[in-house]
């Protein structure tokens, strides 16, 4: 039964190895996948298991060697200067909403409203911009944006 449906068994061992990719995300199954999927295509023309198991070896091989550091460096790189996450939120200016001290407060950074503290001696009072220094937890630490032409608080 195996020899009439030798093709099946390779895509099932496709599909195991495509699972245990999208749990690991390493672009290493992925391409043994794509291996035994040469190994499917090699039963499906009628070879027999040697053929087909050189088959899957040769295509894993090829593609680990040269289409995997491509999708590493495809799918794994950052733009230079683009944050992701709460990284992105460093350097963006915000408006206060409630006073903030060096304990409380509450600011809005690009529509959202974060809890903040500021590590300026001086409260910042509502409608102040501010500039986000750090993200720490759900609170961001922001500082009073400095006119540079005149050197004091905007």
């Amino acid at each position: 039964m195996l020899e009439n449906y030798g093709w099946l068994a390779w895509i099932g061992v496709a599909l195991a190895l495509a699972a245990i990719e999208a749990a690991t995300v390493d672009f290493v199954f992925i391409m043994l996948a794509g291996g035994a999927l040469g190994g499917s295509a090699a039963a499906a023309l009628g070879a027999g298991f040697p053929v087909q198991a050189i088959t899957a070896v040769a295509v894993s091989g090829v593609l680990l060697g040269a289409v995997r550091p491509w999708a590493q460096r495809r799918f794994n790189s950052q733009l230079p200067g683009i944050s992701m996450g709460t990284a992105s939120y460093v350097g963006r200016s915000a408006v206060v909403v409630e006073t903030v001290t060096e304990h409380d407060g509450r600011v809005t950074i690009g529509g959202s409203t974060w809890s903040a503290k500021t590590t300026d001696p001086a409260f910042l009072e509502p409608g102040d911009e501010v500039r986000v220094v750090r993200i720490d937890g759900a609170t961001a630490l922001v500082t009073r944006v400095v006119d540079a032409i005149n050197d004091s608080p905007a």
